[in-house]
């Protein structure tokens, strides 16, 4: 696989590349010059599994309110620069792990070289970013219109500028809105590049269509060996990011933990509100530290039968419900305490399973 081959960085605490685990990003969307807004959104964010996190650094305020935003977080912090060299400087004298640059917007070479050399003094990476929005007009024209080879020769020529600057301590992130294009963006420079790769799809939308968007666009690429880092961008919390990140990655079985929850499709035979019980039990697993899948069925006809490849699962009928182990029931319970049964099963898994 690509990303089994793929240069190591070192990112804060945290490495990328050569085989380890693919780790998950998001981004604040609060003013990073609010330090205590900035923090309290990065803790959170900790919490719900974000490895590596990205602010938005606007201003020199921006840029100074790192040192403080640092020191009360625990995971990498990157500092998104655009246009002002002296951002991107100023980021790394106040502590960011990484900077996430497009050189084409940066300035003169002698301006990107400033930038390089702090970078090769401190040993701090550079992810140069490139977008299918932002693509030169000469590639336009040379591809007749915008490309995934357009894409590729663009970021590849961002990177040989840096290398030519004698640095190589570098991530690429290629991304387009268009899903297929990302996509074979990504298998062409795949076979072009042995830098670590961050992944996503750009400006993919609001959590409805953004979530489908990047499943598919990130399945594809990571079902095929490629990226080494991914964010699912949302127009949306982004708590949301990081929830839907980890769910893709549990899918495609590249990172393990969590409670997987599925359940059956609503039909005729349906004895419960089980779209309000699904999605009541999928909020109550999300804080139980577990890696095992639950199943949530409608009704108790098929539901011991369908729940059987799942840990444990529960099935609803009229005033009643059953808890489901190995596809046989071993409870009747009230359908009021249907929950309540399940959280303390689940609370009490370890012990359950010492029992046995």
């Amino acid at each position: 696989m690509y990303r089994d081959h793929t240069k190591v960085i070192q990112i804060g605490n945290k490495k990328i590349g050569g085989g380890n685990p693919i780790l998950i990003q998001s981004m604040t969307n609060t003013k990073t010059e609010n330090v205590q807004a900035t923090v309290e959104q990065i803790l959170a964010l900790e919490a719900a599994g974000c490895d590596i996190i990205r602010c938005a650094v606007p201003t020199m305020e921006a840029a100074k309110a790192l040192k403080e935003i640092k020191k009360q977080i625990h995971i990498p912090l990157v500092a998104d620069i655009h246009f002002d060299y002296r951002l991107a400087i100023a980021a790394m004298e106040n502590g960011a792990d990484k900077i996430r640059i497009n050189p084409g917007n940066i300035g003169s070479t002698e301006r990107i070289k400033a930038v390089v050399d702090v970078a090769k003094e401190r040993n701090i990476p550079i992810r140069v970013g490139v977008n299918s929005g932002s693509l030169e007009k000469e590639l336009v024209e040379k591809y007749h219109g915008v490309t995934a080879e357009g894409l590729v020769e663009s970021a590849l020529d961002k990177v040989h500028i840096i290398e030519e600057l004698g640095y190589d301590n570098l991530v690429i992130s290629i991304k387009s809105s268009d899903v297929m294009m990302c996509a074979r963006a990504h298998e062409l420079i795949a076979e072009q590049t042995s830098y670590p790769l961050h992944v996503g799809i750009t400006e993919a939308g609001t959590l409805y269509s953004g979530n489908i968007k990047s499943a598919i666009g990130l399945g594809i690429i990571l079902y095929q060996g490629i990226g080494d880092t991914i964010r699912v961008s949302l127009t949306g919390a982004p708590l949301e990011e990081v929830k839907s990140a980890r769910r893709i990655l549990k899918t495609l079985g590249l990172r393990k933990g969590g409670v997987e929850v599925v359940s059956c499709p609503t039909c005729g035979r349906t004895q419960i509100d089980l779209i309000g019980l699904a999605n009541k039990v999928e909020t109550m697993v999300q804080d139980i530290p577990l890696d095992i899948k639950v199943a949530v069925m409608g009704c108790v006809v098929n539901g011991p039968g369908e729940a059987k490849e799942a840990d444990i699962g529960i099935a609803g009928g009229v005033g009643v419900g059953l808890l489901i182990k190995g596809g046989e029931i071993v409870k009747k319970v009230p359908e009021d305490q249907l929950l309540d049964t399940l959280r303390e099963e689940l609370m009490n898994w370890d012990s359950n399973k010492t029992q046995k």
